[in-house]
């Protein structure tokens, strides 16, 4: 089996998105320890952005298991949406690696 560029452009792509989301989560737990330590936080705006990023699952997991952000509306919408965003591109690339445009 050889692998055509858009094999190569789906591989690399769950790839950024694996680590992208592993730093979201890690982000997630940090922000909740320093939290409940009472010490400055990671700020929204890096927490968000790492969703945006690439990092949606990793910020959604990171918010179930830290019990994070969770009542943050915006939050929500904005991981809601980058995990949408995420799922149709790949949707995208298997459409045309099965042939669906020519």
């Amino acid at each position: 089996m050889t692998l055509n560029y858009i094999d190569y452009i789906l591989i690399l792509y769950v790839i950024y998105l694996s680590i992208a989301s592993i730093v979201s989560f890690i982000l997630y737990n940090r922000d909740k320890k320093l939290a409940i330590k009472g010490q400055d936080r990671v700020k929204e705006k890096t927490l968000l952005s790492s969703a945006i990023y690439g990092g949606a699952i990793g910020s959604f997991l990171g918010r179930i298991a830290f019990h994070h952000k969770t009542n943050k509306i915006y939050f929500s919408v904005v991981i809601y949406l980058s995990i949408i965003i995420e799922l149709l591109v790949i949707a995208f690339m298997v459409f045309i690696k099965l042939g669906g445009i020519k």
